[in-house]
């Protein structure tokens, strides 16, 4: 199980390294993706708070990455946390997740991108459910829902 510890020195002193890379040129990532996922994953964006019907569903399934379709998250990981994004406690392989410090608009946190192609998932806050103490706050236009 991750720690708030661990990832913070993934950030700091380098991440896991993935089962494999995915790297595509610019107009590939636009070619591909609706305009909502190239901003948020490819620019760094942040979709609007409760935008998405992804943040109620807590049935079983898995959540791989939109663009390029790497397993992420693990719906018996996710919970309701009252923020309006899908939230996880582990990621669900430790290298599928890289993290970067992120000292942007005067805060301090923690940023989660797709170890794999480099989308920008959403942050990861030290503030989640025991036992891990972790929540992985996603944009739910950067993940794809698959069943189980």
């Amino acid at each position: 199980m991750l720690t708030w510890q661990d990832l913070l020195a993934f950030a700091e002193n380098g991440n896991p390294e993935p089962d494999r890379r995915v790297e595509k040129s610019d107009a590939q990532w636009r070619a591909e993706l609706s305009p909502e996922q190239y901003r948020v994953t490819r620019q760094a964006g942040t979709e609007r708070a409760f935008s998405n019907p992804m943040c109620g569903l807590l049935e079983p399934g898995r959540y791989h990455c939109v663009c390029c379709d790497t397993l992420l998250f693990d719906a018996d990981e996710k919970f309701d946390s009252g923020t309006g994004w899908p939230s996880f406690t582990q990621p669900a392989r430790a290298n599928a997740i890289a993290y970067r410090r992120d000292d942007s608009y005067g805060m301090h946190r923690v940023e989660t991108v797709c170890n794999t192609c480099d989308a920008h998932l959403g942050h990861v806050f030290p503030d989640g459910p025991p036992p891990s103490g972790l929540r992985y706050c996603m944009n739910a236009v950067a993940l794809r829902k698959a069943e189980a």
